[in-house]
């Protein structure tokens, strides 16, 4: 197979027309788009420029073999979009030096061009693309240009550079396979949106947000939309807003976001004045369903719906949302729960199959621990859930009520990892279950007396800790399946990737020993819980890579969220391909032997039906 290397330079005006002002598909689908030139590499040749008319560019373009060659670039989702969307080009394979530095070196490091080069040592990118800020290809004078082709091609020198020396560092074949599969995704769509129900929801979602506003008494939505105002508002109802510590400026700041612990406490206040004023903050602050409907509108007025997931987004290596439409947290309770899902639908001629890995983590745990009566629990497929709610209650699983087996699922899949009272208190309140701090301490001394090596795993994962701060190394888990690489502050997973923790040191706190590692955005403390935690999710996420690349064998994959892998299927044989389907996501690689995994699956002509 070739190897294409590629970069467009496209038309970009700074304050208006650019892709930060917008999402890629917008700006590629825009009548203002236009290509200025575009650079190409074919396997180690002379990089070539080229600029021109549209069907000038477009001849050039289809004089090269994609149909045998893997389409490289740096950040191909946007790269491999203008020729899918453009020229009506595809690849064999699409692969992409920005994934590849974001699996290699972690998230929390910059994955740009410059920054990898500069790591790498290959060389310096240019900043001739400054210049050509609000210029058609017309008003490039011959120089001009010629320097902006020199820029492009250096580009794409660089990016082959790059991926070499990638590739000579050891990145995993596996990996490669599952940043074709994600950037296919969204550069070759297939998925189509349904615009009058995406209508109908907007103007819903707006109608509620508005009936939130009165029922507060807010009379300007600004009011709403300034922390320094809604803090004022606060503070005229006798409620001192509540403070947090940022985790990017280390200063206090107010802590009116959704996911504030405080600000959440706020709504239970007596005073049913703040209750609605809070009410009203989450849901007119949070334009979140209204932003996100309004682009699925402006998607299906432009085409086909591109899916957009970032490779490895999470510490963790998960997948997670991109181009300003995270597809990874569409609302699945409440007033607006799948809504968008069902605006999602298959081509004509085919269907949706969305299977779901059952409880993967909560397995992963058990197995990983060598707690093997809960393995074998879920081996013989028996209710877990029921089975803890059992030792909770102390009562006969046949006795166990609706609500008391709900405790036992969140007892089962939120207590593995150390978590505290306090905290699993609030997590059964985000589900309307209420029980008192005594009860949820009792509700956590049961889990971890009976389920000992899950607890065992913790301190495992201390140790662990203290030893790579040391420069040293021990085990984790079950023999083979993580190594620890001290050396690199970090842990070895099946998929051969590290999962990182930077500058990992340990500090003293109330004379306690505590760890912390480096981030983007600061200290980040980690504890032998939480390490599980992030090995759990981790492995999970190998798994699933692993089922997905099986199920791509015979069926088009077109979006991944947390554990589920969702494909389209002909119509014609929906029932074979679902058979299939769920035979991979019960399939385990080597590493993972004696792991039972399960899978649920459904079908619909929408996301939303399966």
């Amino acid at each position: 197979m070739n190897l294409i290397t590629i970069d467009f330079e496209t038309f970009y005006e700074k304050s208006s027309f650019s892709l930060s002002k917008m999402t890629t598909e917008e700006y590629v689908r825009s009548d203002r788009f236009e290509v200025i030139g575009v650079a190409i590499k074919v396997n180690g040749g002379e990089t070539e420029w080229a600029s021109g008319t549209h069907k000038q560019i477009a001849d050039y373009l289809k004089t090269f073999p994609w149909k045998e060659s893997m389409m490289l670039a740096h950040n191909c989702m946007f790269d491999g979009f203008i020729m899918s969307e453009k020229f009506g080009i595809t690849a064999k394979a699409y692969a992409d030096t920005m994934c590849m530095g974001r699996g290699i070196h972690g998230v929390e490091s910059s994955a740009s061009l410059a920054a990898l080069t500069e790591r790498y040592k290959l060389g310096v990118k240019g900043d001739e693309v400054i210049a050509a800020s609000g210029k058609n290809r017309v008003d490039f004078t011959e120089e001009e240009l010629n320097r902006y082709g020199d820029y492009c091609v250096n580009d794409v020198e660089l990016t082959y550079k790059l991926f070499n020396a990638m590739v000579k560092n050891g990145f995993p074949k596996g990996e490669m396979k599952l940043i074709d599969l994600t950037l296919r995704m969204f550069i070759e769509p297939k998925l189509d949106l349904d615009l009058t129900l995406l209508e109908q929801h907007y103007d819903t979602v707006r109608a509620a947000k508005a009936k939130l506003l009165i029922e507060a008494g807010i009379t300007s939505r600004e009011e709403l939309m300034s922390n320094q105002k809604f803090a004022e508002l606060l503070k005229l109802l006798g409620v001192v807003p509540p403070m947090k510590t940022s985790l990017k400026t280390g200063k206090e700041a107010l802590a009116l976001a959704k996911n504030d612990e405080e600000f959440k406490i706020l709504s239970e206040h007596p005073d049913v004045r703040v209750q609605a004023l809070v009410a009203a903050r989450l849901g007119a602050k949070s334009t979140l369903e209204e932003t996100r409907t309004e682009r699925f509108i402006g998607i299906s007025k432009r085409g086909l719906m591109p899916v957009p997931i970032k490779y490895y987004a999470a510490h963790t290596g998960r997948w997670g949302g991109s181009d300003s439409l995270n597809l990874q947290n569409l609302p699945s309770r409440g007033d607006n729960a799948g809504k968008l899902k069902k605006a999602i639908i298959a081509p004509e001629g085919y269907m949706i199959i969305d299977a779901d890995s059952s409880q993967i983590e909560a397995r992963v745990l058990a197995w990983l621990a060598g707690q093997n009566d809960l393995v074998e629990a879920f081996e013989r497929h028996e209710d877990v859930y029921k089975i803890m709610a059992s030792a909770i209650y102390g009562k006969s699983a046949d006795e166990i009520t609706k609500e008391e087996r709900f405790v036992g699922k969140t007892t089962i899949l939120g207590c593995g990892y150390g978590m505290g009272a306090q905290k699993f208190k609030a997590q059964l309140k985000t589900f309307d279950v209420e029980v008192t701090e005594d009860e949820a301490r009792h509700i956590i001394t049961i889990y971890r007396e009976t389920y000992p090596y899950i607890t065992a795993l913790w301190r495992e994962a201390q140790i662990a800790l203290e030893a790579m701060a040391k420069g040293m190394t021990t085990s984790l888990g079950k023999n083979g399946v993580l190594n620890l690489a001290p050396e690199e502050r970090g842990i070895r997973l099946p998929s051969g990737l590290l999962m990182r923790y930077d500058q990992l040191v340990s500090v003293k706190e109330d004379g306690k020993t505590q760890y912390q590692y480096k981030t983007r955005y600061g200290w980040n403390k980690i504890y032998g819980g939480k390490v599980i935690e992030n090995v759990c999710q981790a492995l999970a996420r190998c798994i699933i890579g692993e089922q997905m690349i099986r199920i791509a064998k015979r069926y088009r994959v077109v979006l991944t969220v947390h554990d589920a892998v969702a494909c389209i299927v002909p119509e014609t044989e929906v029932e074979e391909a679902q058979a299939y389907i769920e035979d991979c996501m019960r399939w385990t690689p080597e590493w993972a032997d004696g792991l039972p995994v399960n899978c649920e699956s459904g079908f619909g002509k929408s996301y939303g039906d399966c």
